[in-house]
């Protein structure tokens, strides 16, 4: 499995891009988790990285600390690094998360672990809103929540009217044939976006073109 690096103590994993979302959370000693929810979606952690990330509501870029990617012009860029703190090449790691492969394809990126001494996911009947939790999502058969963190703070946030536990880590990727794209008739909604299989990606603004193309 492509991990290139694993770091409990730093709190940091560097990985490939094909690495899928469960394999990650197979890697991960006990208390430390992604940020990512536990399911599975297709193009694996470089596609989430490309659609800037899934069902959080927190900012991803954030826990995302390095990229290596080959832009179009075949020249590799690194940004960031492994210290939440880094500031070398900096400027590029924010601008590549939820860049739609614009700026090039993903080789390795580093992220932020966060600790928590428990976890729940649960899904439930009510409509796609706000909540305390790490991560919500809306899906086919209801809308999911799932938290970690101090067990009080878990049960919190899972406490919602109809809430049953999720013990299956839920498998998108058959959703997604051709790949998951940005529209109205969503086969998956999160506090972002509608998830739609095969549908086009958000029209980047020019200057970020003008940046693509430098590179």
């Amino acid at each position: 499995m492509p991990i290139l690096d694993l770091s409990p103590d730093d709190q940091t994993i560097t990985l490939t891009g094909e690495v899928t979302l469960p394999e990650v959370y197979a890697a991960l000693p006990a208390g430390l988790f992604p940020p990512f929810p536990h399911v599975n979606l297709p193009g694996g952690v470089g596609g989430l990285i490309g659609r800037g990330g899934f069902g959080q509501t927190f900012p991803f870029a954030s826990d995302v600390l390095g990229v290596t990617f080959r832009a179009a012009s075949g020249r590799v860029v690194r940004a960031g690094g492994r210290t939440v703190k880094n500031v070398q090449g900096y400027d590029l790691t924010r601008p590549f998360v939820g860049s739609f492969g614009l700026l090039g394809e993903l080789l390795d990126v580093t992220l932020r672990l966060r600790p928590g001494l428990s976890v729940g996911h649960v899904v439930h009947p009510g409509p796609l809103v706000p909540t305390t939790a790490r991560f919500t999502w809306a899906a086919p058969d209801g809308t999911h929540v799932m938290h970690f963190g101090h067990e009080r703070e878990v049960r919190a946030a899972l406490d919602l009217p109809g809430a049953q536990p999720v013990t299956v880590p839920p498998d998108y990727a058959p959703l997604f044939p051709d790949g998951m794209g940005v529209g109205e008739a969503a086969a998956l909604r999160d506090l972002r976006l509608g998830w739609q299989d095969g549908a086009p990606v958000p029209e980047a603004p020019a200057l970020f073109r003008t940046l693509a193309a430098s590179l």
